[in-house]
């Protein structure tokens, strides 16, 4: 039984010898991960990409963030057009009908309003029809064309500027898919160069390819939606136009000159 005590408090000893030996390594191994999780960095990130790559790489590079920046703007100035629009649009309903003549309901709109601009056309259309080589063609059919021209320019200055984001969405990934076959390529050359395959030889130019890849897709992808979401609120907007430009068009047809004071 002594032998047994004995042999437990040996073992328990060298235990704890144990313990206190390995301590100060334990305490140090938090501090040295810690150390190397701060000092790794990506090498093959997008900043390497542009240090390290030619001119066709950064040549890709600065077409896709032209396309990127040139398709957010157009987006936003759009969106700002149609709602001011559309704003306009519920303005001339509360406004300008409630009005006792065409001339008052259009003074009612404010100076750079798409609804004011179409009512000021028919006025003058309705006013400036007698006395000119105008005599000929009838009332309704020069007021009709008059309303017409004026809802074409206000529905291609509303639309200018869709074609450049379908371009940017139908492109974009082609321009990055130019970007990868280019990595590609330098990932080939560098392992013919090298004699072999290893992967510090073909990382690099495999991630520029896929970075060029991703890129084109977060290029196009927004501006893809952008368009679609743009020519929705294009059709609404211009269908209140297109409403108030029938419904002016009637009021001077059929009140004549007697809706607009001369």
């Amino acid at each position: 039984m002594h032998l047994i005590h004995t042999l437990r408090h040996a073992v328990l000893a060298l235990i704890a010898v144990f313990a206190l030996a390995a301590a100060p390594a334990l305490a140090q191994a938090p501090e040295a991960a810690k150390s190397a999780t701060t000092i790794v960095e990506n090498p093959y990130g997008i900043e390497a990409l542009w240090a390290q790559g030619d001119f066709v790489s950064k040549g890709t590079l600065v077409i896709l963030a032209i396309m990127s920046i040139g398709s957010w703007y157009i987006g936003i100035v759009k969106l700002l057009e149609q709602t001011r629009l559309l704003k306009e649009g519920k303005e001339a309903r509360d406004e300008f009908w409630k009005a006792p003549s065409i001339d008052d309901g259009a003074r009612k709109l404010g100076e750079d309003s798409a609804f004011r601009y179409l009512a000021e056309e028919g006025i003058k259309s309705a006013t400036h029809h007698e006395g000119s080589m105008t005599d000929s063609i009838d009332l309704s059919t020069w007021i009709g064309m008059s309303m017409q021209r004026a809802y074409d320019e206000i529905s291609d200055r509303l639309q200018g500027g869709l074609a450049f984001l379908a371009t940017v969405g139908s492109t974009a990934p082609f321009v990055g898919l130019f970007g990868t076959v280019w990595g590609i390529y330098h990932a080939l050359t560098a392992i013919g160069i090298s004699g072999q395959a290893s992967i510090d030889k073909v990382a690099g130019p495999v991630g520029e390819a896929l970075i060029m890849t991703a890129l084109g897709l977060a290029v196009a992808v927004p501006a893809v939606l952008a368009y679609n979401w743009l020519v929705r609120r294009n059709k609404t907007a211009l269908a209140q136009v297109r409403h108030f430009s029938s419904e002016l068009h009637m009021v001077l047809l059929a009140g004549g000159k007697k809706g607009v004071r001369g």
